[in-house]
């Protein structure tokens, strides 16, 4: 998904997974790189009214992220959370699992 210049996490399908609705307290923090929302009624986010998930600038700038970023997002229902990977550990995800299947030369 695309993020937008709001930080916005608009994925219907996801919202749905996790059964996440409009109010819902969220904790949101980084984690090596990952941004970590997870259901908490003591946090200090919500899901908005029209039932996005709006990651604050500072967790953005962590992670290097910028408006018009592609960014995968997974939803844990089992741990009523959402995780979002940013492009740089997609890259390193990538490389890691290449280097383990191929070696350090790529083949």
């Amino acid at each position: 998904m695309t993020l937008d210049s709001r930080g916005r996490i608009a994925d219907g399908s996801v919202m749905k997974e996790l059964q996440w609705t409009p109010g819902l307290r969220l904790n949101i923090r980084e984690r090596r790189g990952l941004i970590v929302v997870s259901a908490d009624i003591q946090g200090v986010f919500k899901v908005t009214k029209e039932g996005h998930v709006r990651l604050p600038a500072v967790v953005r700038q962590w992670c290097g992220l910028t408006a018009g970023d592609r960014v995968l997002i997974v939803a844990e229902p089992g741990s009523a959370r959402l995780v979002v990977h940013p492009p740089a550990k997609l890259d390193e995800m990538i490389t890691q699992t290449h280097d383990a299947v191929f070696g350090g030369g790529h083949e």
